[in-house]
C-alpha cells in the first residue's frame, strides 16, 4: 500500500485526520479487540464504545472531539492508542523512519493497483518509480479511476462506464495471470505487456504507456489571476497559461469554527463519514472563504495526465495555518468535478523533516503537492 506510512498520516505536514482516526478504529481497536483477553461482558462493552465512535464519525461528533490525543478508545489511554502515537510525532522522525521500508530492499516482482481518487495514489505512483530506480525492472502498476479497496465504476457520484468496472476489468483475472507468471511460469505474455496501464477519465478508456510520468509529457504552467476578488466561482479569478504583471492580492478570511469541509477525494477508510470519489463541488466554491481560478471554456480537448502541483505565494495573519488546493473539471453545464487536492502546513512548507515557524504578515512560497491525475 505504501513505503511511507508518514506521508499518508501527514500530507504536506498536515494531519490527516479522517484516514488516521477511521483506520485506527478499524484496523487498531477492531483488530485488538478481537485478541483482547478479557470476558465476553467487558469485549461488549468495548464493542459499544467502538459502534459509537464510528457512527460518530458519520455525525461528526468523533472528528470534534479535542484534544486529539486523548480521543476515546485511540487515544493515550484508549484501548489502542495507535493514533495518538501518530498525533505525537507530526514530523518525519524516528518513529516515522523505523517503520519506513527503503525500495532498494524490496527485490520481489510487483504488481501496483491503485485508483486516481485513492488515498494512496501518489505512494503507488512513488512506490512504482522508486522500486523501480532502485534496480528491481520486474514492476507493473495499474490505475483506474477508483477509490481505495473497489473496482466500481461509480466513483461518488460519477459513473466512468462499464470500462471502469471490475466486470469488465477482471482484476482477480489480472492478478492470477500475474502470480501464474512469477510463481508457475507460465508463459501467458504478462511480461511483454506494457508496465503502466492507465484509465483516462474524460474519455473513459484504458491506456498503455511505458512510463510514468510519460516520457512526452509537456508540464505547462498555468497562473493565478484576478482583479482582487477571485473569492467563490461568482468571483474574477482567472486561470491561464499568461504570467501575471502587477495585480492586486486576494484574500479571506478562515474561521477553524467553521472550515470548509472535504467532498470526496481520496478518503479512507469509513464511506458513512469519508465518502470518496468525484463530486460536485461548487457547494464549496460558493463560500467566500475560498478561491476559485478557472480558465475560459475550452475550444479543445486537452489532456493533464501526470503530476501537478500548486506553487502559492502567500501571508497570513495567524503564527500557522493550512493551505490547500484542488484541481477541478468545469463541465458546459457547470458541473464541476473534482480531480485531485492536496495541502501544504505552514510551518513544513520546506520540509516535513522539521518545522520551520512563519512571522505573521510575511509572504512564503508553499508548494502543494496534488499527485496525479488523468483526464480529458
Amino acid at each position: 500500500t505504501f513505503c511511507d506510512p508518514y506521508d499518508i498520516f501527514y500530507r504536506g505536514g498536515a494531519l490527516a485526520l479522517g484516514v488516521g482516526v477511521s483506520w485506527s478504529l478499524l484496523a487498531g481497536v477492531l483488530m485488538a479487540l478481537a485478541w483482547h483477553p478479557g470476558d465476553e461482558q467487558e469485549k461488549a462493552q468495548l464493542l459499544g464504545q467502538v459502534i459509537q465512535a464510528m457512527d460518530g464519525m458519520a455525525r461528526g461528533q468523533t472528528f470534534d472531539h479535542l484534544p486529539l490525543n486523548d480521543l476515546p478508545l485511540i487515544g493515550r489511554e484508549g484501548f489502542a492508542g495507535f493514533f495518538a502515537d501518530i498525533v505525537a510525532h507530526p514530523t518525519f522522525d524516528d518513529y516515522w523512519r523505523r517503520v519506513h521500508c527503503p525500495h532498494e530492499a524490496l527485490t520481489v516482482p510487483a504488481l501496483h493497483v491503485g485508483g486516481w481518487y485513492d488515498i494512496f495514489i501518489g505512494s503507488t505512483l512513488r512506490d512504482f518509480n522508486a522500486i523501480q530506480d532502485a534496480g528491481n525492472a520486474h514492476q507493473k502498476v495499474m490505475i483506474g479511476p477508483w477509490v481505495h479497496g473497489s473496482y466500481d465504476a461509480d466513483i461518488g457520484d460519477v459513473d466512468f462506464g462499464l470500462q471502469a468496472s471490475g466486470m469488465v476489468v477482471v482484476p482477480d483475472e489480472i492478478h492470477l495471470r500475474w502470480f501464474d507468471y512469477w510463481l508457475k511460469g507460465t508463459e501467458n505474455g504478462f511480461a511483454e505487456e506494457a508496465p503502466v496501464r492507465i484509465f483516462v477519465m474524460g474519455e473513459n478508456r484504458w491506456r498503455s504507456e511505458n512510463e510514468w510520468p510519460l516520457a512526452r509529457t509537456q508540464f505547462v504552467p498555468y497562473y493565478l489571476h484576478s482583479g482582487g476578488a477571485a473569492n467563490t466561482l461568482s468571483g474574477d479569478g482567472v486561470l491561464a497559461p499568461q504570467a501575471p504583471s502587477e495585480e492586486p492580492v486576494d484574500s479571506f478570511l478562515y474561521d477553524p469554527r467553521n472550515p470548509v469541509p472535504t467532498r470526496g477525494g481520496g478518503l479512507c477508510c469509513w464511506r458513512a463519514a469519508l465518502p470518496p470519489g468525484a463530486f460536485d463541488q461548487r457547494e464549496l466554491e460558493a463560500r467566500p472563504d475560498v478561491l476559485v481560478y478557472s480558465t475560459p471554456p475550452l475550444e479543445q480537448a486537452v489532456e493533464v495526465t501526470g503530476p501537478v502541483e500548486v506553487h502559492l505565494w502567500a501571508s497570513t495573519s495567524a503564527p500557522d495555518t493550512d493551505f490547500t488546493a484542488k484541481l477541478v473539471d468545469v463541465s458546459p453545464c457547470g458541473y464541476a468535478r473534482s480531480l485531485n487536492d492536496g495541502i501544504v502546513r505552514a510551518r513544513y512548507r520546506n520540509s516535513t523533516g522539521s518545522a520551520e515557524p512563519i512571522r505573521p504578515g510575511d509572504v512564503y512560497e508553499y508548494t502543494i503537492d496534488l499527485e496525479a491525475t488523468s483526464n480529458v
